[in-house]
């Protein structure tokens, strides 16, 4: 007969002296074979992305996030392990940037200074074509928190960028990555909305999603909507038009939890 498997948390019982054994004092063993397999995949996935389409590239970088967020989850990952294969995924997808957004901007130095929502209503708003994570989300918050009437260009090279339009998302845009802040984050704090703990959380999921840092439990899944989205439209607007709806929800589930909208 088949002896019933034990769980790592149910105690052994006594040997033959009548002893118990003793205990791991580290807790239950680690599946370190899982996280170095894991390594191994995302150092692979860096080499094959010269070789890689961009939706198959951002659709293997998202797979890859989902993996990371599931091992995760389940408690597969020591501290040390998973931050190993987060700086690896990272590296991977700043080799992904470099060919596919290589007009990705460098944080600037400097405060962020406050906006009066009333001098940018009415305006058009200019970034990089081909949206993806920062670009999408920052024109999502844009349209819904700071001008509603907003019109946007969307640039194929940021020298393109008319004097008169928003820059946002590239390097000597108005709006854009400053220290460690992302440009989502740099616009919320610009207009004062990051004191609403919503918006505070989608920076986070952006932020990691852009950056990398802090795992955020939904990363990985929107991540994986985004991938889907980008793929049926070709074209910017409508882009941002599914990705709103998307956000909106996002919004609205972080509104309703313990601290949400302040």
């Amino acid at each position: 007969m088949t002896r019933p498997h034990r769980s790592e948390t149910e105690r052994p019982g006594p040997d033959a002296s009548g002893a118990r054994p003793k205990s791991n004092p580290n807790g239950p063993r680690r599946h370190t074979g899982v996280d170095q397999c894991l390594i191994l995949m995302v150092r692979s996935f860096k080499t094959e992305v010269a070789k890689l389409d961009e939706v198959e590239a951002r659709r293997q970088a998202a797979a890859l996030r989902r993996d990371i967020a599931a091992l995760g989850a389940i408690d597969f990952f020591p501290g040390a392990s998973r931050h190993q294969v987060e700086s690896a995924l990272a590296d991977a997808e700043a080799a992904l940037n470099a060919r596919f957004s290589p007009d990705e901007p460098h944080a600037a130095q400097g405060i962020i200074p406050t906006r009066e929502k009333a001098r940018y209503r009415g305006r058009t708003w200019a970034t990089r074509e081909r949206l993806w994570i920062d670009r999408v989300a920052s024109a999502w918050l844009i349209r819904r928190f700071i001008d509603p009437k907003a019109k946007f260009r969307w640039l194929k090279k940021p020298k393109d960028c008319p004097k008169t339009a928003l820059g946002f998302d590239f390097d000597g845009a108005e709006f854009t990555h400053i220290g460690a802040r992302v440009t989502f984050e740099v616009l919320a704090a610009s207009f004062g909305l990051d004191n609403d703990r919503a918006i505070a959380r989608l920076g986070a999921l952006v932020h990691y999603l852009d950056v990398g840092g802090i795992p955020v439990p939904e990363a990985a899944g929107f991540a994986a909507i985004m991938v889907g989205v980008r793929a049926q439209q070709a074209n910017d607007d409508k882009l941002l038009q599914s990705m709103s709806a998307v956000l909106d929800a996002l919004y609205t589930s972080y509104s309703q939890l313990p601290g949400g909208e302040s």
